[in-house]
């Protein structure tokens, strides 16, 4: 019995069996396990949480969650040390969460085409919630400027949103509500019957309930669907389940600012996330990863301000040649990396949690060769659309974007912007170019 079984069972007075910790879950340890017969999930804080009392926070949501009517997990227990860490337990639903099979799995085809509406109707429910204590209440665009501004990485990319969101932000509404934060595809619980379950509390906190709503439309929630409400209908159907249950939907000019504001919301946090590998506190390769996600993210903003479009790039892997590179042997780097990432397919991975981060290493592989391939190329590109420019650097065009000093040559910064996330996607994921807004 390992030391995580020993304590449950103390704490749950059960015997415990079958503890396996589930892949995903950046922030937090998920682990699935039975006591005595019964089917539950902990979650668990990682060392170092800068938020210790975010596990009591949320138990207290989820049961102010069911008093609304909001399905959720049944809370079990809670506590401060379970392991020296802060912890979670509840029930385990029956469902689906990974947004792949969601979206792809025949077995969901019946209930699918509703989703949208249901998720609507949830979240007018989960909008009349009863506070709890320690929730924050703060403008959201101020904070993500500021969590932006704390990395020192200016962006032209995100300068042109700034702006934007900015110049375009709706009158207040008046309405504050409990937000959920992260409702979206891949925090829902869903089988043959619907949502079983709405999961991942961690981001709650007060604000305009239009924030929800926009959060499931962002683009990075569809996952290659064409629908824009995570993937699942239209933002249409969405509303009318949400005004049904006795919401007041957002006009589109609001839904629009959200969606705007929730797609730089992820690129921030993506690179937020991303500085957990790059400071050395955590070494995990899908911390790494994270970080050339970031583009993509900048590419869907530039979609939803409409100006780009999908396109259509070539993965320059698929004619990718071996070549010499004197005085070292063969096979060269990019062949070496290859060999690599087939061994890795190809490896026995004994649970889902490997099998996860495996797949994320090969994508990383990918990217490395790629960046061997195209990095001369791309950085003489770059340099050069911000000569033309009269800048130096990202952080100067980054600068005048923000400042308004080269507004009368938009067209020509836009291009600049916009040709230099396609090369950064064409290296980190060229097929994310096609995909629709």
């Amino acid at each position: 019995m390992s030391t995580l079984d020993a304590e449950l069972t103390a704490r749950l007075g059960a015997a415990v069996s079958n503890l396996v910790r589930l892949s995903g879950g950046a922030s937090r340890e998920t682990w699935s396990f039975d006591a005595d017969g019964r089917p539950l999930i902990l979650r668990r804080d990682q060392p170092g949480a800068i938020d210790p009392g975010a596990m009591a926070r949320e138990a207290a949501l989820l049961a102010s969650a069911a008093a609304a009517g909001v399905p959720v997990p049944e809370l079990v227990d809670h506590g401060d040390d379970l392991g020296g860490l802060p912890f979670l337990i509840m029930g385990r639903l029956a469902g689906e969460t990974i947004p792949r099979r969601l979206l792809r799995d025949e077995r969901l085809a019946p209930v699918r085409g509703r989703l949208a509406r249901d998720l609507g109707g949830i979240l007018a429910r989960l909008h009349t919630m009863e506070p709890v204590p320690g929730l924050s209440d703060d403008d959201p665009l101020a904070l993500l400027v500021m969590l932006y501004e704390d990395f020192d990485e200016p962006r032209p990319a995100v300068e042109l949103a700034l702006r934007w969101l900015r110049d375009h932000r709706p009158p207040a509404s008046g309405r504050r509500t409990v937000v959920h934060g992260d409702f979206r595809n891949g925090n829902l619980m869903i089988d043959t019957t619907g949502v079983t379950g709405v999961l991942d509390w961690e981001l709650t906190h007060l604000g305009d309930p239009a924030e929800d709503l926009g959060w499931l439309c962002v683009k990075a929630w569809r996952f290659g669907s064409p629908h824009a409400a995570g993937g699942f209908g239209s933002r249409e159907d969405l509303l009318a389940g949400y005004a049904e249950a006795g919401g007041t939907p957002p006009t589109p000019e609001e839904l629009r600012w959200w969606e705007v504001y929730g797609t730089l919301r992820w690129a921030v946090l993506c690179r937020h996330q991303a500085e957990r590998f790059l400071s050395g506190a955590d070494t995990s390769i899908e911390f790494a990863a994270l970080g050339r996600r970031v583009c993509e993210q900048e590419h869907d903003l530039l979609l939803a301000l409409g100006l780009t479009e999908p396109v259509t790039v070539q993965d320059p892997l698929e004619t990718a040649q071996a070549t010499a590179t004197p005085p070292h042997d063969r096979p060269d780097a990019s062949t070496l990396i290859e060999a690599v990432g087939a061994f890795l397919k190809e490896a026995e991975q004994p649970d889902d949690r490997l099998r996860f981060h495996t797949r994320v290493a090969m994508s990383v592989l990918r990217i490395a060769r790629r960046e061997i391939l195209l990095a001369e190329t791309h950085k003489a590109a770059h340099h050069e659309r911000l000569g033309k420019l009269g800048c130096e650097t990202d952080a100067d065009l980054a600068k005048a974007i923000r400042e308004g000093t080269l507004d009368d040559r938009r067209d020509e910064v836009v291009a600049a912007v916009r040709a230099s996330v396609v090369d950064k996607l064409t290296v980190a994921n060229p097929g994310h170019l096609a995909l629709p807004g």
